[in-house]
């Protein structure tokens, strides 16, 4: 990770120390709280126009992104691409397209997250625009906390800053996280 966004992490509280469960199930030392860091808007502006310009070189039509940790990613991306943004949003325990948004067939979209740890609902949202008939160009996160296993998406995965963070399997933690309560600090 690029010390000044380091810096940007720590500086607003979103770098979280502790025993945290995260959205996949996996236990972890430390946390990105992205929201307390894109609560401030000139600090979103900047963080996701960095990204925005890693993406620039891929030609797409529009932007979109998973709710909810996405949507201030994929909103500022889209305004610094000068594209739409769209998100797909929970119903019934899975993401789905709602509020009128639509997809037309062989739209080229890149798919907006703020963190990715194993990429499920960034998946989630690559097979929403494939079964609606566009084709996403590219993933672009904020943080990649993959720690070198990488989701493949069939499509470029960019990333403004890759973080090797330990992570665990609930039935294999290590002892100081073992003896403590997990949190959950994430969307659900």
């Amino acid at each position: 990770m690029t010390e000044d966004l380091l810096a940007l992490f720590r500086k607003t509280g979103a770098l979280l120390d502790g025993h945290f469960i995260l959205r996949s199930g996996l236990h972890s030392r430390q946390f990105f709280q992205c929201a307390l860091l894109l609560q401030y808007t000139d600090i979103a502006a900047e963080v996701c126009g960095r990204l925005a310009e890693k993406l620039r070189h891929i030609e797409c039509d529009a932007v979109i992104s998973p709710a909810l940790g996405g949507i201030v990613v994929g909103q500022e991306v889209g305004r610094s691409l000068r594209k739409r943004h769209i998100f797909a949003e929970k119903d019934a325990g899975e993401l789905v397209l709602r509020r009128g948004f639509q997809i037309a067939h062989g739209e080229r979209l890149v798919v907006a997250e703020d963190v990715v740890t194993r990429g499920g609902r960034v998946q989630e949202t690559v097979d929403i625009v494939r079964k609606h008939g566009g084709r996403v160009v590219a993933v672009g996160v904020i943080v990649d906390r993959s720690g070198g296993n990488r989701p493949d998406f069939g499509c470029p995965f960019i990333s403004l800053a890759e973080m090797n963070v330990e992570t665990f399997e609930s039935h294999n933690l290590p002892p100081d996280l073992a003896s403590t309560e997990g949190v959950k600090p994430g969307s659900k």
